[in-house]
């Protein structure tokens, strides 16, 4: 017999000690000039440029779970030489700092060169599963895409950006990560409602993880620019590293390599709505190569249910982004990269093809969520569709908390008989935002909807601890909620990292019930619904 032993991951070291790569600065095209002015760039994937030294920097936040990805250990003091490098003061042997060029469409029109305005990535690492890391730094300062802005970050958006990469991670949805939150100890100037009243803020940097950050912005200057050498190395730089299962670069492989973007895509967009999530700002230039979430700028998860609802004040009027849009927003965003990388396939059917690729992977892999979120196996017999319109009509009448309500639809009994109706909608009680539920005008149909979905349970026969067991690994009891994002920021302001470590900890187990955690599962309480933070939020930053 063979004994196999399992591989053991490395023993973590210290940020110092890791070795950097540069295979993106290496490997394609970069900007011949080096001042570091906002400006136009041309020929180029990237601008060299340094992250620009803070006042006092200071490691306030630290995720546990990304060190380990990366095989680095927490450091020992938050003002050493790890603050320093996590701040942008100093760059570290290997290190080749960059800031990235891309253009995008934002709401819906084309803006031209957008590009790493205050992201700097420092270089690449191997984690410690052997998978290739980019480290960037969000807030370190000024660079050639900064257009009128300072390039630098504020503590509110930092935090806000920490917390949820980590946490949608844990909820099971591909996202970035992030490692550390650093405050720089230097004031931001910030207009947060766009409204005249600018005033100082705390500054802050965050460091984030990804294979990658290239977005389909990073193609679509290329292509607008004419820029098709440099396009195509791009392409063959992210199928090289990312897609090397698909084979040599070839009109052929772009077309599959553009299908597998699709398909990434879709899953993505399922596991948005799966969890309520509202990305807020889905422009192409925010849309990773990869599938993974990228940039949480006025993100939010649904509280009461609305398909309309957006985070963005930007986006208050029209609406682009909202919940219900974001599978739509998704396909055209990806019809987009479809028309920057045509000089590279140049065949339409084969990129129409790829592109539907989109649709049939959405409608399949929603249709399966859904049904999972119910405790159903499929949803594919007669009155399933009835079924959902009636859910999705009552919970659109009576303020609904959409996380609590498909948690604790859970605990609904499903055998109980002839129960009164008060007594069956009462285990939902916590996710209603008023007695609105009880009246005579929704209780009969809420009830009503409950009569028919226990209906359906009993005639799918799975065994009622199977059923429980499955809804609670795919509906979360603790998500990110604005509100509650907002208290974390408010404490740190305050000098009292307390908060965000318990709602950290508390969100790397989004699925289990953590009793001495109940309250973070609340619904948004009133005094928050309209406070500046917890609901809405504008792109400042």
């Amino acid at each position: 017999m063979i004994r196999t032993t399992a591989r053991r991951a490395p023993a973590p070291v210290d940020l110092t000690s890791l070795h950097f790569g540069a295979s993106f600065v290496e490997e394609l095209p970069g900007d011949p000039e080096t001042r570091n002015v906002p400006r136009a760039v041309r020929n180029a994937c990237y601008t060299k440029v340094a992250p620009t030294p803070v006042r006092a920097p200071r490691l306030l936040a630290w995720s546990d779970a990304a060190g380990e990805l990366l095989g680095v250990s927490r450091p020992d003091s938050p003002t050493g030489i790890a603050a320093e490098v996590l701040a942008g003061n100093r760059v570290l042997p290997g290190m080749q700092p960059y800031s990235a060029r891309y253009g995008g469409h934002q709401f819906g029109n084309w803006a031209g060169q957008l590009g790493d305005g205050r992201a700097i990535t420092l270089g690449e690492v191997s984690g410690a599963d052997g998978a290739r890391y980019d480290l960037q730094l969000k807030g370190a300062g000024l660079t050639p895409y900064s257009r009128t802005a300072d390039g630098r970050a504020v503590l509110r958006s930092s935090v806000r950006e920490f917390l949820c990469s980590e946490a949608m991670h844990f909820l099971g949805v591909p996202t970035t990560r992030a490692l550390s939150l650093a405050a720089t100890g230097e004031a931001v100037v910030r207009d947060m409602f766009y409204d005249g009243n600018s005033r100082e803020e705390p500054g802050a940097v965050v460091c984030r993880v990804a294979p990658s950050f290239v977005r389909f912005g990073n193609f679509e200057i290329l292509a607008a620019a004419g820029e098709t050498d440099a396009l195509a190395r791009l392409a063959d730089y992210v199928l090289r590293h990312h897609y090397p299962e698909l084979g040599s670069p070839g009109p052929a492989t772009y077309a599959r390599w553009f299908e597998e973007v699709c398909r990434r895509t879709a899953i993505l967009a399922v596991e948005w709505m799966r969890v309520g999530f509202v990305h807020g700002v889905l422009n192409t230039d925010n849309m990773s190569i990869l599938g993974l979430t990228i940039d949480y700028g006025p993100y939010g998860f649904l509280e009461g249910f609305d398909p309309r609802w957006t985070p963005n004040t930007t986006d208050a009027h029209g609406r682009r982004y909202c919940y219900g849009n974001q599978p739509a927003i998704a396909q055209w965003n990806l019809a987009r990269l479809a028309n920057a990388i045509y000089p590279l396939v140049n065949d339409k059917e084969a990129l129409e093809q790829a592109l539907a690729r989109f649709s049939d992977t959405y409608e399949r892999e929603a249709g399966r969520m859904m049904a999972a979120k119910l405790g159903l196996d499929s949803l594919d017999r007669d009155g399933d569709d009835a079924l959902l319109a009636r859910l999705i009509e009552w919970m659109a009448r009576v303020e609904t908390d959409v996380t609590l309500f498909f948690r604790l639809l859970a605990a609904v009994p499903v055998d109980a008989g002839d129960i009164e109706e008060s007594r069956l909608v009462e285990p939902l009680a916590r996710a209603f935002y008023s007695r609105d539920a009880w009246s005579p005008e929704h209780l009969p149909r809420i009830a009503g909807w409950l009569r028919g979905y226990a209906a359906r349970v009993r005639a799918a026969g799975r065994p009622d601890a199977e059923r429980i067991r499955d809804m609670n690994r795919v509906n979360p009891k603790y998500v990110p909620r604005n509100y509650l994002a907002q208290l974390a920021i408010d404490a740190l302001d305050a000098g009292d990292a307390s908060v965000i470590e318990r709602l950290m900890a508390v969100l790397e187990r989004p699925y289990d019930e953590q009793p001495a955690h109940d309250a973070l599962a609340d619904r948004r309480p009133e005094w928050a619904r309209q406070r500046p933070g917890c609901s809405a939020l504008s792109c400042s930053s």
